[in-house]
């Protein structure tokens, strides 16, 4: 219908791909890129022929060619037969073409003929027998997207492990606590680390829940998911196999076929977690760059791991690239998930004709987390060293002023902040030089270790606890 073309000789791939290649070169980042993506569409082709071939619609000779050539593909071999274009119209049917061309030949080569030989086995009709692209595409993306979070999760728990150990070393290191950017209460260096942890542990469990809506797919559906051409025992088959395939127990078929096949928000839910995440990364690095911040000029509370030269000028100035590197890599991030969603709404009637896109960014999304976060664990995290100068601070902040409100009240403790602004002298000394409090008890409300103890409200109030448990501290 479009004519003949030519194909080389030593090529894999055939006359479809041909054609996607000349139309769709805008991305230039080639299908064979993302190898994980290359893997799981193979997984599913295996699936698809073993689930034909327990039926007896595909021949078992053929069948046995076609498992081959998927095994091939999944062991990492032909992946630079894998040539179009990441962003393609078509809802993926290059892609889906690409491999099935592929396969198509190589098993023909492994049955003895030619490759490239348009037969025995057809790219169409053996090789995707029972599917379309609009089932096989969605379903391997998501089996790819599922393995890309779980490697995700690996480097994101190496990284709350390593700001959980930095949180045990500085448990005992008291600093000043900042809201607003303004002086605060204090907290221990430990707990600002034990935040973050936090934070991400957060992320670790979100990871968790994208990948259980992800593992819903729709194969068997294949046009529009009314499973056209498709045996309902092919549909229960193609499930079975798929699990086996993949190791993945938890992939299973959507209960609505048509549902699964026209709407996309699956892959909004997950990236709108790798957005969390993203937010949650770029915070706590905004944060070391703060502290880390001087030598002199700045808060200089922390010391980061020293990685390169800072200044083609300055000499002996180091900067912080590695919180850098990782902001921006948010920052891209964020990007990916804004055109993930628009994408998923494009979509019009019985097919989200966006698919490629959505998955061309959502990978982009994973790889950039994954990459980034062992440099921030290896290169920043463990490395981070506290410098007790910029720490000690914390002695003579106006934030103390604080634990007197429920002992003088709001508007007294008010009058001594100002005046020790003012006048540039510490609480205590404004305190002691008025009179207002006995010096024992005065020390025992401004201890920054008791300040940031979950344990003070329970005596606050109350003088003569916290004389008598003072006595007791010392006494120890």
């Amino acid at each position: 219908m479009l004519g003949t073309r030519r194909i080389p000789k030593d090529a894999y791939w055939g006359v479809q791909t041909l054609r996607a290649k000349e139309n769709f070169g805008v991305s230039l980042i080639p299908l064979s890129n993302y190898t994980t993506l290359v893997q799981a569409l193979a997984m599913v082709k295996k699936a698809c022929a073993m689930a034909n071939q327990d039926l007896g619609h595909l021949d078992d000779e053929f069948a046995e060619a076609i498992i081959q050539a998927c095994d091939e593909v999944v062991d990492g071999g032909l992946h630079d037969e894998f040539v179009v274009d990441m962003l393609q119209g078509g809802a993926g049917t290059s892609t889906n073409m690409n491999m099935n061309e592929v396969l198509a030949s190589r098993a023909n080569e492994i049955l003895g003929h030619p490759r490239n030989s348009l037969g025995p086995v057809s790219a169409n009709d053996h090789v995707n027998m029972a599917q379309s692209t609009n089932d096989v595409y969605p379903t391997a993306i998501k089996i790819a997207a599922i393995f890309g979070l779980s490697d995700l999760s690996s480097a994101l728990e190496q990284l709350v492990l390593a700001l959980d150990e930095k949180a045990r070393e500085f448990e005992d290191l008291l600093k000043l606590g900042r809201t607003e950017m303004q002086d605060a209460v204090p907290i221990t260096l430990g707990q600002e680390f034990s935040a973050w942890s936090g934070c991400l542990k957060r992320d670790l469990l979100r990871i968790g829940l994208a990948i259980d809506v992800l593992e819903k797919h729709n194969i068997g559906a294949t046009a529009i998911g009314t499973s056209l051409n498709a045996d309902p025992e092919y549909i229960k088959r193609g499930e079975k196999h798929l699990r086996d395939v993949t190791g993945l127990d938890g992939l299973t078929t959507a209960e609505n076929l048509i549902d699964e096949t026209q709407n996309s928000d699956e892959f909004v839910h997950a990236s709108g977690l790798l957005r969390v995440l993203a937010t949650n990364l770029s915070k706590i690095c905004g944060d070391l760059i703060l502290l880390s911040s001087g030598p002199i000029g700045g808060f200089h509370e922390i010391t980061l791991p020293p990685v390169q030269p800072g200044s083609s000028i300055m000499p002996g100035k180091v900067n912080p690239v590695i919180c850098e590197m990782v902001m921006q890599c948010a920052f891209q991030v964020i990007g990916h998930d804004g055109v993930i969603s628009l994408a998923a709404q494009a979509g019009q009637l019985e097919l989200n004709a966006y698919e490629p896109v959505i998955a061309y960014n959502f990978f982009q999304a994973v790889k950039l987390l994954r990459n980034s976060m062992p440099i921030l664990t290896n290169k920043c995290i463990k490395g981070i060293e506290p410098n007790k100068e910029g720490l000690d601070v914390v002695h003579k902040s106006v934030g103390l002023v604080t634990a007197l409100n429920p002992v003088i009240g709001y508007k007294a403790a008010s009058r001594i902040a100002k005046k020790a602004l003012d006048m540039k002298k510490p609480v205590r000394e404004i305190v002691l030089e008025e009179g207002i409090l006995d010096e024992n008890y005065l020390d025992v409300l401004l201890s920054p270790e008791r300040m940031t103890s979950a344990g003070i409200a329970d005596h606050q109030h109350d003088p003569v606890a916290l004389s008598r448990e003072d006595e007791e501290t010392k006494g120890d």
